[in-house]
């Protein structure tokens, strides 16, 4: 099952919206998010977090198409965004893909990229998705669709990541280990339209990149 969640960061056009709509089997607006759904004419099912962020007009507009809310207090432990993830996997989800969850405020930021490892953990895949970019995490091996061209970016969240391959790319790793706080990942850059990473343990971050 898949949740779409739109974060209150920054909304860019992206032409990957349609097919994260089309594939989502429930929408969640965290908070102020609720503005990017409704901007792009959807109706979430569901709107969570402490309301303090939403405009008033977008309130009226909840309740005039009786949306679904769950109000949480503004002294709380957990962010928006971790709450509409928490209700997801509670949903039964497998995947969550989070729109607008980078922006301005380089902690809340942080904190998105890192609660993909921490719900990784408990069996929710979480993507990040912006304008030309998508983050996700990779453990094991994996096929990722791109274009040739595009740019694709490899981040240890582990200590250490050992036994990293490449397919496809421009700079090949094979069977390298890369520590964490390392730049070795960088930039690397599709070859053709699709490329593989196979790791033997560890968590990286990959960035994807389109028309760099």
């Amino acid at each position: 099952m898949r949740a779409l969640i739109f974060s209150g960061g920054e909304m860019k056009k992206c032409p990957c919206i349609k097919s994260y709509l089309a594939k989502a089997d429930f929408i969640i607006c965290a908070d102020s998010g609720v503005r990017h759904a409704f901007e792009l004419g959807v109706v979430p099912d569901l709107v969570v977090g402490d309301m303090d962020s939403v405009a008033p007009e977008d309130l009226k507009k909840i309740k005039e198409l009786g949306i679904d809310q769950e109000t949480f207090p503004a002294e709380k432990d957990f962010t928006d965004t971790e709450l509409a993830l928490e209700i997801a996997l509670q949903r039964g989800a497998t995947e969550a893909v989070i729109l607008a969850g980078i922006g301005d405020r380089p902690d809340h930021s942080l904190a998105n990229i890192l609660l993909m490892v921490n719900f990784k953990k408990r069996g929710l895949e979480v993507r990040l998705a912006g304008g030309n970019w998508e983050m996700f995490l990779i453990e094991g091996q994996v096929k990722i669709s791109g274009k040739k061209g595009d740019l694709l970016s490899l981040i240890p969240l582990s200590e250490e990541v050992s036994g990293i391959e490449t397919r496809r790319l421009y700079y090949p790793l094979k069977n390298e280990t890369i520590p964490m706080g390392s730049s070795r990942g960088i930039s690397n850059v599709f070859l053709e339209n699709e490329a593989e990473v196979k790791i033997e343990k560890g968590l990286l971050l990959a960035v994807k990149l389109s028309g760099i």
